[in-house]
This record gives structure tokens, sequence and C-alpha cells, in this order.
């Protein structure tokens, strides 16, 4: 696995881990770092992606991909459709807006 994707999967998996064992009134900033933290893996990924010679023109391309295939593997199901909807987004070339990430 690209060593930057990966250092970015494992700060997001520990602060999902943090987010969903949380139990205190704090438990609005731990999600808001959870979040910062996919979308700073969001943008690794797709820095990654467009290094990539030749790039994946298709969801299904890159979905395929093992690397796509290992951070589906560990990363917690509620957050799949997440990955795979910004994946469509990188696919398209749309990129989004920090205002747009947080809506």
């Amino acid at each position: 696995m690209d060593p930057k994707v990966k250092q970015a999967l494992d700060i997001t998996l520990h602060n999902w881990q943090t987010m969903t064992s949380y139990q205190s009134d704090e438990k609005e900033a731990v999600a808001d770092q959870f979040q910062s933290s996919f979308y700073v893996f969001i943008d690794t990924i797709r820095e990654w992606v467009l290094r990539q010679d030749p790039m994946p023109q298709t969801l299904d391309d890159l979905l395929g991909n093992e690397m796509i295939q290992d951070i589906f593997d560990v990363l917690p199901a509620p957050l799949h459709l997440n990955l795979e909807t910004e994946l469509e987004l990188m696919i398209d070339g749309v990129e989004r807006e920090d205002e747009d990430k947080y809506d």
C-alpha cells in the first residue's frame, strides 16, 4: 500500500474507533476530528489516483485496484458508501470544495 495512503488510513481508522467509543460531552469534537481525518484520507487517495499511469477510467477499474480493495477490507462498513462516492467523484474529475465536505 502507498505509504501516504496507509498513514492517512491509519489515522482515520484510529479516529473512527475513538469516535465510536467516546461517551462524553466532547463527542462532537471527536466526530469533527474524525471527519477532518477522513477528508485528509480522501485527498491522499486522490493524489495517489492522479499519479497512476494509466489513470483508472471507470469506477469499476478503481474498485478493482488491489490497494483500494485492501482499504475496503479494513474500513468499517458504515464508511464504504462514503468512500465509493468519493472515488466516483475522483473518476468524474469532481473535487469538493472545503465547505462542501463538511455539509
